[in-house]
């Protein structure tokens, strides 16, 4: 849980082209017990060390009376650090540009209150392991590639695909005056979506509440997509999905 803390905050940094520097967390608990909190922090570590950024401190609050027993409260603040020249704005996204899609590594911390009816409908005692396992991937932290294409000048904008899913999240970033055409038959779907979509979860519902494969989105110019493919490793290597134009409708999906 600590990674996905982590990976939370510095990902939604690298939106805007900026490094993460350094880190701070806030536990709250009713009652302190230290390997619990302990196993939280070597998390948060381990995390920080992915995202090459320090944990430089925070807060540990033992709160009787305001927590239930076995619950806490876990929260993260990173700063990153990007130059002026490399600050991706909404302006430097194009008509034509390409929408690239790098896979999540799983669920990405979202979309969990509706996985918990799910389960509790499905598994009334316990969860089998592969679904757990599946469930609770840490999620994956993308500072070292994007901070690469960036400092190459070989992106135009991106996004990270968390709560609103991936359309809501990838027009944020496109201009008033263009619009975000998206291919929904591209996606690459990893198996945890497959199942949770056969227990009566609409289309819609999907694709607003999960990634679907998705964790983190770049728009680029199409003469940049080798060279963006080279940066990752095969499992995450991004794929066409979609592009930028300037019809009246602001999304248009296909597929």
């Amino acid at each position: 849980i600590g990674i996905d803390l982590v990976a939370m905050c510095v990902n939604d940094l690298l939106v805007q082209g900026a490094k993460p520097i350094f880190f701070l967390d806030y536990i709250a608990v009713n009652k302190l017990k230290i390997k619990k909190v302990k196993k939280i922090l070597d998390g948060i570590v381990k995390g920080c060390k992915l995202a090459g950024c320090s944990l430089i401190g925070g807060e540990t609050a033992e709160m009787p009376g305001t927590y239930a027993k076995d619950k806490f409260d876990l929260a993260g603040f990173a700063v990153g650090v990007v130059e002026k020249k490399l600050l991706l704005t909404k302006n430097k996204i194009k008509k034509k540009n390409l929408v690239l899609a790098i896979p999540s590594s799983g669920l990405h911390s979202n979309g969990f209150s509706l996985v918990r009816q799910i389960l509790k409908k499905k598994f009334r005692n316990k969860i089998p392991a592969v679904i757990k396992n599946e469930l609770m991937k840490p999620t994956k932290i993308y500072v070292d590639e994007i901070n690469i294409l960036n400092n190459k000048k070989l992106i135009n904008g991106c996004a990270n695909i968390t709560g609103g899913g991936l359309l809501n999240n990838i027009i944020r970033v496109v201009p008033k005056n263009l619009s975000l055409n998206i291919n929904l038959s591209k996606i690459k779907t990893l198996k945890i979506f497959k199942w949770l979509k056969k227990n009566d979860i609409k289309d819609s519902e999907m694709i607003k509440t999960f990634n679907c494969g998705i964790g983190f989105c770049i728009i680029a110019d199409k003469k940049n997509l080798d060279k963006i493919k080279k940066i990752f490793p095969k499992k995450y290597k991004p794929y066409e999905i979609g592009f930028i134009s300037n019809s009246k409708e602001r999304i248009k999906t296909s597929g």
